[in-house]
């Protein structure tokens, strides 16, 4: 009788660290027609990154490709040598972007954002949670399981809340494609392959190889 007790109860006990495991990989208890706020976003318990854009859960995939990396690395190095000596500073994920639209709180913000890089100038927006407000410039890298959402959710957001140049990387085509804000609007694409050298207007003096980017 005694054997078969701590049987049940081990059994018991395995299954109640089970259902904690299981519930820890849930979204958070809130429901559907409520849009999650970055107050929800502190209490997230995941095992995984996510991002919340306009209250909409995206889970994040569990680490970058070499390829992805390499391509970050890259652009990292070249930014990063061109501001030393200089105000605006450069941010790679994870790093959390909060972008709250017209005047709402932050804890009220529905939008938090990991983009690969950013630039950010204005540095009041800088705290040690990270940024809230959009940074001057915005690079993301593609990759298959976050083309869709970098191009459409992401892209509307960043125009929206005036990030004035996003920058979008074509690992595999070895391309990038660079959106300048105007008038509250992305302009049509510039289109740079790996051959090309790119300029911004945010920083004129600055000229990227894209060959140093890409590698071979």
């Amino acid at each position: 009788m005694r054997a078969r007790f701590f049987l049940c109860f081990s059994l018991y006990l395995n299954t109640m660290q089970k259902d904690a495991d299981t519930q820890k990989a849930k979204e958070p208890s809130v429901s559907y027609d409520k849009k999650l706020t970055y107050e929800d976003y502190l209490n997230f318990d995941f095992e995984y990154m996510v991002e919340l854009i306009k209250g909409q859960l995206f889970k994040m995939e569990a680490a970058p490709s070499s390829g992805h990396q390499e391509i970050s690395v890259n652009i990292t190095r070249l930014f990063s040598n061109y501001l030393v000596g200089k105000s605006c500073k450069l941010y790679h994920a994870p790093f959390d972007v909060i972008l709250p639209v017209a005047n709402e709180r932050r804890c009220t913000s529905t939008t938090i954002v990991q983009p690969d890089l950013c630039v950010i100038c204005d540095l009041e927006k800088i705290d040690e949670a990270g940024c809230c407000g959009p940074p001057d410039l915005i690079v993301e890298i593609l990759s298959p399981s976050t083309q869709k959402k970098d191009l459409t959710h992401k892209y509307a957001i960043y125009e929206e809340t005036g990030v004035k140049e996003f920058w979008v990387t074509y690992p595999f085509d070895q391309m990038l494609h660079l959106y300048k804000l105007e008038e509250g609007k992305y302009l049509r694409a510039e289109i740079y392959d790996h051959n090309d050298t790119v300029s911004t207007g945010l920083f004129p003096e600055l000229a990227i190889d894209l060959s140093e980017v890409f590698g071979a």
